[in-house]
């Protein structure tokens, strides 16, 4: 389970903006220490539900087994503001081992120095990240060619939807392409006076998970041309997608009306999730949804698919959006060489991967995990497993000021579907304008 993607982003953002300035040189400090000698390390996560902070310990059970010298005292609950605190502190009580749900601030944490440079520690194992993870997974745990973090689960991103509102409207499989999730959505919706008792799919950038960097992969496109600077006004994938979207905000009853009905939805992480409860027939998300609807007592037939494609590129359905967990060293650790063995171990065990993903209910994050007998999954998770496999599968690009110019962009995706802006290619060339300030600000 995560928080939620927007949510925990926007907190990132404001939270590392200090962080940057604080840790900037500090990366190398602190690898000393004999990893063999008897020692005590810090580590910090974000989980918080209860069968995940098991999970958690689980994991860490195992590795004081197999490294009976180290001690991690877990902490748990910490989001980036903690974090962030935390790392410009520095001290004996911080933490050794970091992680975070947030992969869009990378760019950040490697270009700051927040997060250690791992490459050392890589090398002395004689690691082969390329045998051992996915590309796109590499690709979110590094910046410019610096990686200071390494993939801890995956989270893949697909289409839940209700097989008895499907079989009730005489719909038979699931969309593969945009226009045929647009179809659908509408053959989904009941109306009930001016709102709904159905809606086929909630569309709108304020939904839950329906947001800019969630929807960008059904289309192929580039955040940022081979200059650096915001493709978002030249890559046509970009007016495609504000354009698909809002032309399907307007079909299923306006913004306004849409909005309306979403204020009546309950918690994301809670029992009356509009998926679980019937209100959205259809719902993008990643793979926890499954486990928390079936908790949550759904009483209908849950279908999971990945992500319809854009029409013209049929060809890639099956890719969707990535993102997970990632973990690193804190660069005030005096403790980085036993740190690194709790990296290792947790990143890198097939073992581990495989009993903690199973644990959390997360896609597992080497090559060789996922492909594990020891998996224990509902045969629908295997749907994450290829589109975490698949070749087309992607994620947001990283930036040296991390996720604010997926914020910028998101900014216009509300202006824009509920109608402020009337001019989408004028609106992308200001919105990449400031997100190439913000850029330059920021180096």
């Amino acid at each position: 389970m995560r928080t939620s993607r927007l949510t925990s982003t926007a907190v990132a953002v404001a939270a590392i903006s200090v962080l940057a300035t604080a840790c900037t040189g500090q990366s190398e400090a602190g690898a000393s220490d004999d990893p063999d000698a008897k020692t005590t390390i810090n580590f910090w996560h974000g989980w918080s539900a209860p069968a995940e902070v098991k999970a958690v310990q689980d994991n860490i059970d195992r590795f004081e087994k197999a490294h009976p010298n180290i001690t991690v005292k877990v902490s748990g609950n910490i989001n980036d503001d903690k974090l962030n605190q935390a790392l410009r502190a520095g001290g004996s009580d911080g933490p050794d081992v970091v992680s975070s749900f947030t992969t869009a601030n990378v760019g950040k944490f490697c270009s700051s120095g927040a997060f250690t440079d791992l490459k050392p520690f890589i090398e002395k194992s004689k690691l082969d990240l390329e045998k051992t993870f996915p590309k796109v997974l590499l690709d979110y745990t590094q910046f410019e060619g610096k990686r200071c973090a390494l993939p801890l689960l995956t989270d893949a991103y697909g289409l839940y939807y209700n097989k008895d509102a499907f079989k009730k409207a005489g719909i038979t499989a699931p969309p593969k392409t945009m226009s045929e999730l647009a179809d659908v959505a509408l053959k989904l919706t009941v109306k009930k006076g001016d709102s709904y008792q159905q809606l086929g799919f909630m569309p709108n950038f304020h939904g839950y998970e329906t947001v800019v960097s969630h929807y960008m992969p059904s289309w192929d496109h580039t955040y940022f041309d081979e200059n650096g600077k915001s493709n978002v006004a030249k890559d046509p994938a970009f007016a495609k997608m504000f354009t698909y979207q809002k032309k399907l905000v307007d079909s299923l009853g306006g913004y306004t009306k849409l909005e309306k009905y979403r204020g009546t939805f309950g918690d994301e992480w809670g029992a009356k999730h509009p998926f679980h409860t019937g209100q959205v027939a259809m719902q993008l998300d990643g793979e926890w949804r499954l486990g928390m609807a079936e908790d949550a007592g759904a009483d209908f037939e849950i279908g999971v698919a990945p992500m319809p494609v854009a029409d013209d590129e049929a060809d890639s359905y099956g890719k969707g959006y990535l993102s997970g967990t990632i973990v690193g060293i804190a660069p005030a650790s005096k403790k980085q060489n036993a740190a690194w063995e709790l990296v290792k171990f947790m990143t890198t065990d097939t073992d581990a991967v495989v009993d903690f993903s199973n644990g959390i209910r997360n896609v597992p994050s080497t090559l060789e995990a996922l492909k594990s007998p020891d998996l224990k999954f509902d045969p629908r998770f295997k749907t994450f497993l290829d589109i975490a496999q698949h070749p087309e599968s992607s994620t947001s690009d990283g930036a040296v000021n991390g996720a604010t110019y997926q914020l910028t962009l998101q900014d216009f995706g509300y202006q824009y579907e509920k109608g402020a802006v009337k001019d989408l290619q004028a609106g992308l060339e200001k919105t990449a304008r400031q997100i190439d300030t913000d850029i330059a600000k920021a180096k």
